[in-house]
């Protein structure tokens, strides 16, 4: 990843650093995607090995950040001096849109870290990468997911399958 694509930081808040990931992430990103409670609404089957998010590091997140420009961004915690969940955008090319995705450590959920960091990561949507248009991907059931694409000003636009799930599709003007 060269540091000429994006900045170093992409976005900050009061509590938040959004960031690109770096090989340093790659035990968050096992967390992210091994615990079974952050995986409740994600079709995806829970890591069991760290090769398995080095893999999604070199083969997925490496891959959008040089083929696109931009990507899953790291959400570093400043107090507590850590990457607790991941916030920005995705080319689903099943739609031919970009999604806002977000995902959170448990004990992160509740405290308004998803819609901080959504809405900081939004604003940088158009005058980093010109999006005009952002999507959202909930499975059904996923509240919590539902809430922060709401409070960001998403509107529920259509209901449609992703990978053989139901999901509520959300989308806003940017």
């Amino acid at each position: 990843m060269s540091n000429t694509q994006f900045p170093k930081i992409i976005a900050q808040t009061e509590r938040l650093i959004i960031r690109p990931f770096t090989q340093e992430d790659v035990p968050s990103l096992f967390l992210l995607n091994s615990i079974p409670e952050i995986l409740t609404y994600i079709p995806a089957e829970a890591f069991t090995d760290i090769a398995q998010a080095q893999a999604i590091f070199d083969e997925v997140v490496q891959v959008e950040y040089r083929e696109r420009g931009f990507g899953r961004w790291a959400v570093h915690h400043k107090l507590d001096d850590k990457v607790i969940g991941f916030c920005g955008p995705k080319y689903l090319p099943e739609f031919d849109k970009v999604e806002l995705g977000y995902r959170y450590l448990p004990e992160y959920w509740g405290k308004g870290i998803g819609y901080e960091a959504a809405r900081a990561t939004l604003d940088t949507f158009k005058p980093l990468h010109g999006i005009e248009e952002a999507i959202a991907l909930i499975l059904h059931g996923n509240l919590g997911s539902e809430a922060v694409a709401k409070k960001v000003g998403m509107s529920l636009f259509a209901e449609d399958e992703y990978f053989g799930h139901k999901v509520h599709v959300y989308q806003i003007p940017l």
